[in-house]
């Protein structure tokens, strides 16, 4: 057979079997009609009439035999699942012009016919006969649930739908919809329907509508509880048909039932608004009808705390600008940029701009240190913030007192109430031994002592001589010291002056040398008769590191209570040579009353040639000491005479005099009187700061 026959074959099963699926008539017999039909037998028949048709079938003979409920013998009709008769025992027509016993009609277009037998028939049953046809079967009108939304149009072996003007078919081509959607309404102000309001909308549609305003204005929808008529929702609250609205991320519904439920306006906050409407394909009511406007986009009345705002507005909105202004003690930083105030307008989001800017207190930062002292309580350093300024005690004292405590002020700086942004000063504490001298009056050569009773004594190694602290940068000694010696190096804070001692001390480098302007010098080889004016400053390289062997002796005050009264004590200490001309290692000390200048003039000198009367005697001179007793003799020039502070308490002394010279040693001495110094002394010493000191 060639392959050209072979298709043909197929094709022509295919026909066969689509004639013995489908067939518009046909005929049914039960087996071996019109004989007996057999026991226990049973066969089925499945009828298929083309789509669009349904079916008659009706029986010309029925003779079978009869039992209850048809159990032995039965043909069976069946649509489905459903069972549309069952039929046994003998039939005959009731309608002589008409052969048919019996008829069913379906509205389907196939139908199964069951014959069973049981296994036995005492009588000889001939069985039944049946025809079935197609028919056409009305769909508009034929079922429960009418196949159109619509309109619904039969024809011989089908139907179709079709919709009202206006509406459109649906891609299932049963039900209708409206083309509702993409209306877009921007105007100010609108009104915005259901189609077909008030009369019934349409259902199983989808309507979406935009308002779309202009930036900075928001979307207000209002609806009037009689505006409102929507398909109402069930028991769980779902809407079959509903209303909804979505605008800035918001979602405002579904709305359904009778009456627009809760509140009639929607603020949006937002200048775009989508509207949906969707009905499902049942129940239509009048539908809505909303208005809407667009009104100025509000802003929020809260502002960044600890602020107040011009102008103060019940209500702000869009375009409005306010000041805001930071309350005292807050600022507003911008990168390295602070300020107290800045301007905020209400943008078309509903936001303030500059959102990001805060009123945050004022911070002062880390105050600065202090020399010789240190600030305390400097964890917290913003606004209202209280530190306290110490100084390294018990060397250093503030100079004046009550100064120490600082508070963070509003303009960012730390401020003291008496010296308001200027920074607390550490003096060092001046003229307190660590430990007080004990000495005896008129003890001839004084007596080893410790350095800490005269912690403000300097040692200059050349010439051998003395001097006092005054400062961390300045010693004070006579001016004689320092005629032949622009460089000395001098040394404090030890006892005894060997090399070995001294290295454990410290050693002071001069910086600058000042002697008194009226001091007055002498020839080479020439006797010095005059030693008025015999004071000198040393300016040091660096500061003395204070201590309990090293502290500073305070100067005199201009009142008059620093004016010296015969028999006043004052202390003296050296390494200078003792009355059996020695010259000594340790430092000695003792204690010397005040006595009239013209004591010292009466003293006659050791060198006979030597006419006491020829030397100078001025009122810038003191005279102390006995006529036999304890002195300052050679090699203690320009230490100081420490005399007690008036009116003091505690144990304290300032430097009355300078160790100057002496017609003979051992008895009266002259002392260079350092209160008629103090105007020089002062502007000596401010005039040469160096910045150390600054």
């Amino acid at each position: 057979m060639s392959s050209f026959s072979g298709i043909w074959c197929v094709v022509l099963f295919a026909a066969l079997a689509w004639a013995e699926e489908t067939s518009m008539y046909g005929e049914i017999l039960s087996p071996n009609y019109p004989q007996a039909y057999p026991n226990d037998a049973q066969k089925t028949w499945n009828i298929r009439v083309p789509d669009g048709y349904g079916i008659r079938l009706y029986f010309t003979h029925l003779d079978m035999e009869l039992s209850a409920n048809c159990e032995y013998d039965s043909v069976k009709i069946m649509s489905g699942d459903v069972v549309e008769g069952v039929l046994c025992g003998q039939k005959s027509s009731k309608n002589p012009g008409s052969p048919i016993v019996k008829e069913y009609h379906v509205p389907y277009n196939s139908l199964q016919v069951i014959f069973e037998s049981d296994f036995s028939n005492e009588e000889r049953f001939t069985g039944f006969a049946a025809y079935y046809v197609a028919v056409d079967v009305n769909e508009c009108t034929d079922f429960e649930d009418a196949p159109c939304s619509h309109f619904c149009n039969n024809y011989i072996g089908g139907y179709f739908c079709s919709c009202p003007p206006e509406y459109f078919l649906h891609d299932d081509m049963k039900n209708c919809g409206v083309n509702c959607s993409g209306n877009v309404f921007t105007d100010p102000t609108g009104e915005i329907t259901s189609p077909n309001y008030p009369s019934l909308y349409p259902e199983n549609s989808r309507c979406d509508y935009r308002v779309f305003l202009e930036k900075g204005f928001q979307v207000v929808v209002t609806i009037k509880r009689e505006d409102f008529d929507v398909e109402a929702g069930d028991a769980d609250g779902d809407c079959p048909d509903k209303l909804l609205f979505t605008a800035g991320g918001q979602q405002f519904g579904p709305y359904c039932g009778n009456g627009f439920p809760g509140q009639q306006i929607i603020e949006t906050k937002d200048n775009v608004l989508d509207i949906i409407f969707q009905t499902d394909e049942t129940g239509q009511k009048k539908g809505w009808k909303l208005r809407y406007y667009g009104d100025p986009m509000p802003c929020p009345k809260e502002f960044t705390a600890h602020s107040v705002q011009d102008p103060v507005k019940a209500t702000y909105v869009y375009k409005d600008t306010v000041k805001i202004t930071c309350l005292e003690g807050f600022e507003v930083v911008e990168g390295k940029v602070s300020s107290t105030s800045f301007y905020s307008s209400c943008q078309s989001n509903g936001k303030w701009s500059n959102s990001n800017l805060k009123c945050k207190p004022v911070d002062c930062g880390s105050p600065e240190p202090i020399k010789n002292g240190k600030a305390d309580n400097t964890e917290n350093t913003l606004f209202g913030a209280v530190i306290q300024y110490t100084c390294n005690e018990p060397y250093y004292s503030m100079k004046t007192e009550g100064t120490g405590e600082y508070r963070c002020a509003a303009n960012g700086t730390w401020v003291n109430k008496v010296l308001g942004m200027e920074l607390p000063e550490c003096v060092a504490v001046c003229g307190v031994p660590s430990q007080p001298f004990a000495g005896i009056q008129r003890i001839f050569g004084g007596r080893i002592t410790d350095i800490s009773s005269f912690p403000w004594q300097v040692f200059f190694q050349s010439p051998r001589a003395g001097g006092a602290l005054i400062d961390e940068h300045w010693v004070l000694t006579a001016a004689h010291v320092l005629e032949s010696n622009s460089n000395p190096v001098m040394y404090m804070g030890s006892t005894t002056v060997n090399n070995a001692a001294l290295e454990k001390g410290q050693m002071l480098l001069a910086d600058g040398v000042f002697i008194h302007p009226d001091w007055t010098t002498v020839g080479e080889g020439q006797t010095r008769k005059n030693f008025d004016n015999d004071i000198a400053l040393v300016r040091l390289k660096d500061p003395v590191k204070l201590g309990p062997n090293v502290s500073p002796i305070c100067l005199p005050d201009s009142s008059p209570d620093y004016d010296l009264k015969f028999g006043t004590l004052g202390l003296i200490s050296g390494w200078g040579r003792t009355n059996d001309r020695r010259i000594v290692v340790k430092l000695r000390g003792t204690s010397l009353p005040v006595a009239p200048l013209e004591k010292c003039q009466s003293v006659k000198s050791e060198d006979p040639k030597t006419d006491i009367n020829t030397f100078t005697f001025t009122n810038n001179m003191i005279c102390a000491g006995g006529e036999k007793g304890s002195d300052s003799c050679e090699g203690d020039s320009g230490g100081a005479f420490a005399v007690q502070v008036p009116n003091e308490e505690k144990t304290k002394y300032y430097v009355a005099g300078l160790v100057s010279w002496g017609p003979r040693c051992g008895t009266y001495g002259i002392y260079t009187r350092v209160k008629n110094y103090l105007s020089w002394i002062k502007k000596t010493m401010q005039e040469n700061r160096i910045s150390d000191q600054d």
